[in-house]
This record gives C-alpha cells, sequence and structure tokens, in this order.
C-alpha cells in the first residue's frame, strides 16, 4: 500500500472511532449491505480496527447498543459483541483492558434494562449469557447473578422475561454454578409460575426450570422441584385456553426436551401429564402443529423407557386412546388423480402430514413398547376400521399394521395366520388404494416377519402378488406388487422359491413391456431378487429373460430412463451370478461391452450410473473369476478414483445462520461438534464406501492375479482406516487388509510376483498392522 493510501485508512479509521458515532454507525450498516462490494470493504475496515484497536471497538459496539435510535444497528451491534466476547475463533475479551471489560459488562446490564424491542432484547440476553457463561465461573462478574434475581423479583414483566431468558441459557452453560442458589431459584420459579399474569415471562420461566432440572444431577435435587410441575402445565394450559397457540407450542417443546432428556421427572404425575397431552392432541380446535407436539411428548416419553423403565406400559387406557388418535390420523389422506399416474414424483400425493406423522408415531410407539403391549390394543382397532365401509379406513388398518410390525415382530409371529389373513382379504378390496395398501403391508411383513412367514404362508401369499400383478388398469398397484415379490424372496429358500417362479417370471416379463417407467423398474428389481435367491433354479428362465434386459440396458439411453438402465445392469450382474459362468458367459461380453462404454463416457454427477456400475462390475467379477482379469484395466482406474473422493465438508460456527441449512440438497447431514457445525455431502461418501467394498471383493475373488494393483490400492485404502466422516469406508477399509495380504502373498508362491519375495509380504503387512493398530484406537 502507498503512502497516499495508507494516510487516507488512517483518517478514514480515525474519523470511524472519532467522537462523532456516525460514521461508526454508517460502517456497521454496510455491514449488512445487499451490495457484495460495500459490505466486503466494511468488513474489511472492521476487521483492521479488531486487530489494531479491539478496545475501541468493543465499546463502539456497546456504545451503538445502548444508544442508537436505530433499530437495525442495535440489532446488529448485539449480535458483533457476542460474537467478539465469546469463544470462538474472534475471541476478543482477553485483549481488552479492565476498564473496557467494566464498560462493557456495565452497558450490557444497563442496556436489558432500557431496551424496549423484543427482537433485540433475545438478541442481549444471549450475549449477556453468553458472556456470563466464561466469566461466573472464575467470578470475574460478581454482578450478573445479583442483577438477574433484583430483575426477576421486579415488577416489571420485560425484566422478568430477560433475567429467566439469562438464566435459562447459563443453566445450559453452566449449570453447576448454579446449584449454590437452588432454594432461591425454587422460591423465584414457583413464584412466577403461580402469581405471573404474562404468558412471555411464563415461558422464560419454564424454560429456565426445565433447564436447571436437566442440569441438577442428583435426583434428590429434581425432586425439589417436582411440585413445580402443577403449575408447569398450568403455564401450557392457560396458553391455549387464551387461544396463544405460539406459545403454547413453544411450552410443549420445552416439555418434549423434559421428556426426554429427564422423563424420571414427570413420573409421580405421568397419568395427569400424558392426560393433558392427549387431550390437546384430540382437539380438533386446536392448529395441527399444537396437536403434533403433544403427541411427540406422548412418544417421547415412551421412548424414554431405558431412564424410566415401564412408565408408559403402566397406562394402558392411555396406550389405547394414543393408538387411536395416530389410526385417526391415517385417514387424512386423499384419492389424489396424481398417484394413479404411476409416476415416480408423484409417490406422496394425497397424503397429509396428519398422515406422514400417525405412520412415522406408530412405528416408534411399536418400537418403544413392543408387541405385548401394542398389539392387544392394535388388533382390536384394527379389525373395528376393517369391518368399515370406508375405504379410507381399510386403508388406515393396512398401513398401520405394517408401521408396527418391525416393533411388534415376535408377537405378530405368534399370531401369523390372524395377521396374513387381514392382509390377504384386502388383495380383493375395489379401492386401488387399499389394494396398493395390503401388498405393502406383504412387503413389510416379508421383511419384519420372515423367514416365518415365507415358510409358513408361501401358498398363500406368492400366488396373491401373482394375481396382483395382473392389475393392469392400476400400474402403481403391478409396481408395488413386484416390489413386494423382491421383499418376500430376499427372506426366502430356492425350495419355497422353485414352485412359484414359472408364474412369477412370466408375469415379470410381462411388466418390463409395460409402458410406465415405475413398473418396469419394479419388474427389473424384483427378477434382481428372484434370480438371486432361487441361485441354480432360475437357469430354465435365463433364455428367455436376458434378451430382455440386454435391450433395455442397450436401449434406454434417455436421461429419463438412466434410473431404468442402472437397474437392468444391476438385474444382468445378478442373473448372472445365479446361473453362473457357463451359462452367463456369452452375453457377459456383450454387455461388458455395454458397460466399458459407458465407463468411458462422461456421466453427469448425479447419473445413478455410477454407483450401479461399481457394484455390477464386481458381481461380474465374482460370476467370472479369473476371466475377469482382461477388463481389470478398465474397471480399475475409476474405481481408484471413486475410493479417493475427498469427503465434500462445510465447517461453520454452531449458531451460525449459514448455507447449510438454507441448502435443498437432502444429501446434506449436519452434524453439531462442540460449538462447530458439519455439513458432509452423503452421497460422496456413500460412493466411496461402495468403490472401497468393491476393491476389497475384487482382491477376494481374484487372489493373485490382483497382484498388480496393490501398489496402487494399499496406499489409498490403509489411510481410510482411519476415515473418521463414515463407518462404512472404515470397515470396507479393515475388511481389505487382509485380502490385500493374502493376494501378495499367493502372488510371492506362485511366482507371479516378478522379482518380489517374501521380505515384500513381510513390508506390506507390516505396514497394514502398524496402521491397524493405530486405528484401533482411533478409527471408531
Amino acid at each position: 500500500m502507498d503512502a497516499e493510501s495508507t494516510q487516507l485508512q488512517q483518517a478514514q479509521l480515525a474519523a470511524i472511532l472519532g467522537p462523532d458515532s456516525a460514521p461508526f454507525e454508517t460502517l456497521i450498516s454496510h455491514l449488512m449491505s445487499s451490495s457484495n462490494e460495500q459490505r466486503s470493504q466494511a468488513e474489511s475496515i472492521f476487521n483492521l480496527i479488531k486487530q489494531n484497536d479491539p478496545n475501541s471497538l468493543a465499546i463502539k459496539l456497546a456504545h451503538l447498543l445502548s444508544s442508537s435510535l436505530h433499530h437495525e444497528a442495535r440489532a446488529m451491534s448485539a449480535i458483533l459483541l457476542r460474537k467478539q466476547l465469546t469463544r470462538d475463533d474472534s475471541f476478543i475479551w482477553p485483549q481488552l483492558t479492565e476498564s473496557t471489560r467494566s464498560a462493557i459488562k456495565n452497558i450490557l446490564l444497563s442496556s436489558v434494562q432500557r431496551e424496549e424491542s423484543k427482537s433485540i432484547i433475545k438478541k442481549l440476553c444471549d450475549t449477556v449469557s453468553e458472556l456470563a457463561s466464561s466469566l461466573l465461573p472464575e467470578n470475574q462478574w460478581p454482578e450478573i447473578l445479583p442483577f438477574m434475581f433484583q430483575c426477576v423479583t421486579s415488577n416489571s414483566p420485560k425484566l422478568q422475561e430477560s433475567a429467566f431468558l439469562i438464566l435459562s441459557q447459563l443453566a445450559q452453560y453452566i449449570g453447576e454454578t448454579l446449584i449454590p442458589y437452588t432454594t432461591d431459584l425454587h422460591t423465584v420459579f414457583l413464584n412466577v409460575l403461580n402469581n405471573s399474569s404474562n404468558s412471555d415471562v411464563k415461558i422464560a420461566a419454564l424454560s429456565a426450570v426445565i433447564n436447571f432440572i436437566q442440569c441438577l444431577s442428583s435426583s434428590n435435587d429434581r425432586d425439589r422441584f417436582q411440585d413445580l410441575l402443577p403449575s408447569m402445565m398450568t403455564t401450557l394450559t392457560e396458553a391455549l385456553n387464551c387461544g396463544q397457540e405460539a406459545t403454547a407450542q413453544e411450552a410443549l417443546e420445552l416439555f418434549i426436551e423434559l421428556a426426554g432428556s429427564e422423563p424420571r421427572f414427570l413420573r409421580r404425575q405421568i397419568a395427569d401429564v400424558v392426560g393433558s397431552m392427549l387431550q390437546i392432541a384430540e382437539a380438533e380446535n386446536l392448529e395441527e402443529g399444537t396437536r403434533h407436539l403433544a403427541i411427540e411428548f406422548v412418544i417421547t416419553l415412551a421412548e424414554a423407557r431405558d431412564r424410566a423403565p415401564g412408565m408408559m406400559r403402566k397406562l394402558p387406557q392411555f396406550i389405547s386412546r394414543l393408538f387411536a388418535i395416530l389410526m385417526k390420523m391415517l385417514l387424512d389422506v386423499e384419492d389424489d388423480p396424481m398417484w394413479h399416474s404411476a409416476v415416480a414424483e408423484n409417490e406422496d400425493a394425497g397424503e397429509t402430514s396428519n398422515y406422514s406423522i400417525g405412520q412415522e408415531c406408530l412405528d416408534r410407539l411399536s418400537i418403544a413398547l413392543g408387541g405385548n403391549t401394542v398389539v392387544p390394543v392394535a388388533s382390536e382397532q384394527l379389525l373395528a376400521y376393517l369391518a368399515a365401509p370406508e375405504w379410507q379406513k381399510h386403508h388406515a388398518a393396512l398401513i398401520a399394521l405394517a408401521q408396527i410390525a418391525e416393533g411388534c415382530s415376535k408377537v405378530m409371529t405368534k399370531n401369523l395366520e390372524q395377521v396374513v389373513n387381514m392382509v390377504l382379504t384386502s388383495f380383493q378390496d375395489p379401492h386401488p388404494r387399499v389394494r396398493w395398501a395390503a401388498i405393502n403391508a406383504v412387503g413389510q411383513l416379508s421383511t419384519d416377519l420372515g423367514p416365518d412367514l415365507q415358510v409358513q404362508y408361501h401358498q398363500h401369499v406368492l400366488p396373491a402378488l401373482a394375481s396382483a400383478m395382473d392389475d393392469f388398469q392400476n400400474p402403481r398397484v403391478q409396481a408395488h406388487a413386484a416390489s413386494a415379490v423382491l421383499n418376500f424372496s430376499e427372506n426366502c429358500t430356492p425350495e419355497i422359491l422353485a414352485p412359484y417362479l414359472d408364474g412369477i417370471v412370466s408375469k415379470l416379463l410381462v411388466l418390463l413391456q409395460n409402458s410406465k417407467q415405475m413398473v418396469q423398474e419394479g419388474a427389473l428389481t424384483a427378477l434382481a431378487s428372484v434370480a438371486d435367491s432361487s441361485q441354480e433354479h432360475f437357469q430354465k428362465y435365463y433364455d428367455a429373460v436376458m434378451p430382455y434386459l440386454k435391450a433395455i440396458l442397450m436401449n434406454a439411453t434417455d436421461k429419463s430412463n438412466r434410473m431404468l438402465r442402472a437397474k437392468a445392469m444391476e438385474c444382468i450382474s445378478l442373473v448372472g451370478m445365479a446361473v453362473g459362468k457357463e451359462k452367463f458367459k456369452e452375453d457377459a461380453k456383450q454387455v461388458m461391452e455395454v458397460l466399458m462404454s459407458l465407463q468411458g463416457s462422461h456421466l453427469e454427477t448425479d447419473d445413478p450410473t455410477t454407483s450401479y456400475m461399481l457394484q455390477a462390475w464386481a458381481r461380474l467379477c465374482k460370476c467370472l473369476g479369473q476371466d475377469f482379469l482382461p477388463y481389470m484395466s478398465v474397471v480399475m482406474p475409476p474405481l481408484l478414483q471413486s475410493a479417493q473422493l475427498k469427503p465434500d465438508v462445510i465447517i461453520t460456527s454452531a449458531d451460525s445462520e449459514n448455507e447449510i441449512d438454507e441448502s435443498d440438497d437432502e444429501s446434506i447431514e449436519t452434524i453439531t461438534l462442540g460449538d462447530k457445525r458439519i455439513g458432509i455431502k452423503t452421497s460422496v461418501l456413500e460412493e466411496k464406501a461402495t468403490a472401497c467394498n468393491m476393491l476389497c471383493c475384487y482382491a477376494d475373488e481374484l487372489k493373485e492375479g490382483f497382484y498388480p494393483w496393490i501398489d496402487q490400492v494399499a496406499p489409498i485404502l490403509v489411510p481410510l482406516l482411519k476415515f473418521y466422516f463414515h463407518e462404512e469406508v472404515r470397515k470396507a477399509a479393515v475388511s481389505a487388509m487382509p485380502e490385500l495380504l493374502h493376494s501378495a502373498k499367493l502372488a510371492v508362491e506362485k511366482g507371479v510376483a516378478l522379482g518380489r519375495n517374501e521380505t515384500y509380504v513381510k513390508q506390506l503387512s507390516d505396514y497394514i498392522i502398524t496402521c491397524l493398530s493405530g486405528s484401533s484406537t482411533q478409527g471408531t
């Protein structure tokens, strides 16, 4: 920077930090500018001040917070102060002089008293509580607790709410520091919850109570707060009676937190609390969101059985009531014409949030309470629904049956005849959505109640599914019948499946020629599963099936058909494995040609072909054995590339409102570690894990034939023993280690590792063992 620019910058900084507050306020407004250039310039100046004169910056922000007439400037200064004064990457508190620190603390507390804007008060309380949480443990802010007790006992609802907001966060951050004040806090909480007429104050107090209870490690200490529970519940019911549903929803969210973390606190008044929640859930005059939160509370309590064993099981009358509420939610489904179109995008057409939440909660309830508790309740209500005239009730009963199967599998397996009859009767229902739900139930039961279902009822279930594939008026029903064949055959022995293959395979071949892509895809996945489950029994169908599969592989080239082509690959490779090398080898050459040309083409990043192709190559290798070696030079480069993919990670501070939350990409998974939030693109990790599994598979299958690749593969896989982002990647890397060693050992023994001897195997072994011993303590 030249001398003139330096002088200009110094003059600008002097003006910003001078006695006139306007230039500094302008700088802060520019930090909020929609103009990238203006904002970027302001950030540079702000950071320069922070580096060179943190004391002036902190004082200026504090004065702006306490004296600016502009709402946005006060709000922004509260946010910026919190960022500068709390422990993250830009922490400046240690650099401030004692007089600056004292001034900041005084201005913050006086601003809490003077500020009138609710949104700014909340930001101020965030700043105060975060700063206090780092200072209180060392007794560096002795004024804060007396200030808060003064506020909560004052006549000002605004000050009471502010003190509880701060207290609530302090209980989360440094609860142990507040424990000496347990008696005083109990008195304050009881007084406010019983006597305040202000709903905002009571909700803030409720938040503080719940956070404080959670920070108490002793059950005796927690029990001292039991007498607050009726007043806490009254806060909720009063809000509902006054029509303040937003306030009630806040209260419900706090109760859900309590049910999840400290369910035992509720045990003495469990019947009253659960009864109140079910009353809310049944109140049709309330918003859906309020009713859903009340249900979430009861489900959360049921799921907390490890910390509060048997609490909900002792309330059978409430379980029956809750089940009835959830069943009623499943009725909230419409017969949307889009559903009948059998297009994948319309999978959920006609479903509502009530319907989706009802499904999810039935699943969670059955897993939490188990079959002995849920099945007696379910049996009675499901039979009543199936006997009713409305199709929606038949549909709801079948959906519910599928949802509870996982959690109730042991009890339902003992009553298989009743369960199977309930479902198969509905295959004849006049409404296609009911028939779809019956097929859906068979698919789910095949997974959750298998292999008992397959062994005992194959002669009823498979003909019913085969018949459902003839429903040409309803392609979505046909597609779902094919998917259920997949579920059924996955838990099935070849001997059970064999007698039905003629009928099933011929019907699946008809579906392969359907004009609806959903039906074709369903048929492909079903054929793949049937071939995989029936093994050598599938040989007799090979000549009829393979031409159709190859035709789809070669002709499904449009972007809209990418998944169809990918599933054709999967099906061909599974059929090849089922019938064996001799039967498959001629067609295998043609299939390999297509795969090689696809591998050489530029596939888009979201094309499912890539991951399906990786797996298809590995199955073809298993089928062809050593005959696969000539293709390795084509297969390995992209596989090594996928195995080396770097995780797409975004790291931000936990409280930042950033692009992770705003992203519509469902493949981004976020986790919070301490004060950092990490966003990871899971699709990248899944491709990496698949590639690592495939490398392990090739080494296992090709034995010494894999030797030429060991020197490239080992440096990729060995470091992945410590790959923290994805367990599947670590597992695949661990599994590959003995296969690599075995391949190297065989290559040396059989003389194909030219110029290398046992020393090479020993070096590879030492390298792997060193990394394995290092990963055993860190890699998980």
